[in-house]
C-alpha cells in the first residue's frame, strides 16, 4: 500500500525520530511511504484554544495537500497521534462549518476518512498486530487523552506491544487519568497540569518499567520531561520507535 505520513509539526520539530520509526515500521511490513513536504500544522492548537478563525487556513490548507496526496495514489494517511489524527477527524470539518465553507467541510471529510492514527493503520486498515520488533525490556504504557477519548483507539496500541518479542509489558495504575499536558491546559493550568503530572509519574515508577510509551509525542514530552528532572531513570518512547525496534533499546 501507499501510504503518506503525517507527521504532525511537533514530530516534524522536536521528535523527528517519531517520523522515522513510523517509516521504518510501514517500510519493513512492505508498503511505500510518502511525505508531503508542503504539510504544516492541522490547526488543533488553535482550534482548541478558540482561534478557530486561524485554523481556517491551516484545516485549507491540510486538505490541499493530502488531497493532492490521495489523488497522486496514496490510499490513507497515517499519523503517529492520536490528538492529531482526532483533530483531523473530528474537528476539522466541524471548523470549516462553523465558517459557512460546507465544500470545505465535505472535502475535510474526506481526507478524515482515509486518515489513521498509527495503530489504527496497522490493526484496522493492514490487519497486522505483529510487526516483526524485537524490544527486551519492562515497558508501561500510557494511553493518552486524545487517542482515548476522542480518537477511541482502545486496546489496539496494546495489541500491538503483546506481539513485541521479548517485551515485558506491565499494567500502568489509573492509566487512564491525563498526564495534564492538553495542549496549552499545561501552560494556562500549570500549578493543576503539575499536580496531574506528579499523579502520572507516581504510576510509571510504581510499575517499576524502564520505558514508558504512548501513541503521542506531547505526552511523552511531558511525562518524560518530569520523570528526566527526578533523574528517575525511565525512559520515554513513542509507541512508533517501540514498534520500530529490532534489538532493544536504540
Amino acid at each position: 500500500m501507499r501510504i503518506a505520513l503525517f507527521v504532525t509539526c511537533l514530530a516534524d520539530v522536536l521528535f523527528p525520530d517519531v517520523g522515522r520509526a513510523t517509516v521504518a515500521v510501514l517500510e519493513r511490513l512492505g508498503h511505500q511511504v510518502v511525505f508531503p513536504d508542503q504539510q504544516t500544522c492541522c490547526g488543533q492548537m488553535h482550534t482548541n484554544t478558540g482561534y478557530a478563525g486561524d485554523a481556517l487556513g491551516l484545516v485549507r490548507h491540510h486538505v490541499e495537500v493530502f488531497e493532492r496526496a490521495l489523488d497522486d495514489g496514496a490510499e490513507a494517511v497515517v499519523a503517529p497521534s492520536g490528538s492529531c489524527a482526532g483533530s483531523v477527524r473530528h474537528q476539522h470539518a466541524m471548523v470549516a462549518r462553523r465558517f459557512g465553507d460546507d465544500a470545505l467541510a465535505a472535502r475535510a471529510q474526506a481526507v478524515a476518512a482515509r486518515t489513521f492514527e498509527l495503530s489504527e493503520l496497522l490493526v484496522d486498515v493492514l490487519g497486522v498486530t505483529d510487526v516483526g520488533a524485537s524490544f527486551p525490556h519492562r515497558v508501561t504504557y500510557h494511553p493518552t487523552c486524545h487517542s482515548l477519548r476522542m480518537l477511541r483507539v482502545g486496546e489496539r496500541p496494546l495489541q500491538l506491544l503483546r506481539e513485541v518479542r521479548g517485551i515485558d509489558l506491565v499494567e500502568l495504575p489509573a492509566a487512564d487519568q491525563c498526564c495534564g499536558f492538553g495542549g496549552t491546559f499545561a501552560v494556562k493550568n500549570a500549578d493543576t497540569s503539575t499536580a496531574m503530572l506528579a499523579d502520572k509519574m507516581s504510576h510509571v515508577l510504581a510499575t517499576r518499567a524502564e520505558v514508558v510509551t504512548a501513541g503521542d509525542a506531547s505526552c511523552l514530552m511531558h511525562i518524560g520531561g518530569g520523570l528526566g528532572r527526578l533523574r528517575a531513570g525511565v525512559r520515554s518512547m513513542h509507541l512508533a520507535e517501540v514498534l520500530a525496534s529490532s534489538e532493544g533499546l536504540s
